[in-house]
């Protein structure tokens, strides 16, 4: 009978238990001047952001004209206004206005970034950086108030030049089709700047080590810009579009200035809406529950967008 001998097994030793390292006098100075830089930025935030939001959905549950104290309403507001036809018109012409100003702007500014980062003299790129940039930082209103007169029928300057070619003077501001084109014409031309400096700086950053061997495989012209350049773009693009398509949402200065919303309800947008109920009509509830519906709907464009840049947005 044979007889097995049992090691006995080692003694398993403890985990050391964890050292508390007690923060020092230089690593709490440093957080607490990152929370001091912070704050003016977060206080910002939450008064001129967040507290206006809570505020308009709470407002969007009353009924209130200023005068009177504010009655409980619930989803009074809400029901007027999807039955109210011309808040319907208005949804309908503000995301017909998107599409159309926004593809626009971004086409605009793509190929003149495109040109002006090709071969030129340096000072004459910086020329047209400032010149493409320019009508941004005048007011929209301002604008709004000469391009009435420039695309008034009868003596405008836009259908004199149109004239020379031929073509019958367009009734630019009195009819359906010309006030909705001649509002996005005019807001196009002012906000078309800030895209095109993001596909400069976009087309800045793309290698040129990339262009020169698409050069050498054969890459030209068309093919190159479809193949090379808007890949390494796609991100400048999402970036580009996002703030379009936020700020198209968002258009009040172009038809109230240039058509008030006419002829009829053909240019009246969400935020005449919500600016005529409110200020002229004293319905504060009601503009607030059009103004939280207009919400809701850039931040659900805004997350599709997000959605579908997984699929064409490509990061180097």
């Amino acid at each position: 009978m044979t007889h097995t001998t049992q090691i006995p097994a080692a003694p398993v030793k403890a985990a050391p238990a964890p050292v508390m390292v007690k923060p020092s006098a230089r690593d709490r100075g440093t957080k607490l001047l990152a929370a001091l830089f912070l704050a003016p930025t977060v206080l910002g935030i939450v008064v001129f952001t967040v507290v206006p939001i809570v505020g308009s959905v709470v407002l969007s549950l009353f009924h209130w004209n200023v005068i009177d104290p504010p009655r409980f309403a619930g989803a009074d507001n809400y029901q007027e206004v999807f039955g109210d036809e011309t808040v319907l018109i208005s949804f309908g012409n503000t995301l017909l206005f998107m599409v159309l100003a926004v593809a626009l702007q971004l086409l605009i500014a793509l190929v003149l970034a495109l040109a002006v980062n090709g071969r030129m003299p340096v000072w004459l790129r910086s020329v047209f950086r400032s010149a493409f940039f320019f009508p941004l930082v005048l007011s929209a209103a301002s604008i709004s108030v000469v391009m009435k007169y420039l695309f008034n029928q009868d003596f405008g300057v836009v259908n004199w030049l149109i004239g020379l070619v031929g073509i019958d003077p367009v009734p630019w501001l009195t009819s359906e089709s010309g006030a909705m084109a001649a509002v996005i014409l005019v807001y196009v031309w002012q906000q078309f700047g800030f895209s095109f400096l993001l596909f400069v700086g976009g087309l800045n950053n793309i290698p040129k080590e990339v262009h020169e061997a698409s050069a050498l495989d054969g890459a030209t012209g068309l093919r190159k810009h479809l193949s090379i350049t808007l890949p390494l773009l796609s991100p400048t693009l999402l970036v580009a579009s996002v703030v379009g398509i936020i700020n198209a949402l968002q258009v009040f200065e172009q038809p109230y200035v240039l058509t008030n919303g006419g002829p009829g309800d053909a240019t009246r947008t969400v935020v005449m809406v919500i600016y005529e109920n409110a200020f002229e009509q004293l319905r504060f509830g009601q503009a607030s529950a059009v103004g939280v519906l207009l919400f809701l709907l850039i931040m659900a464009i805004t997350a599709l967008q997000f959605r579908l840049s997984r699929r064409f947005v490509h990061y180097q």
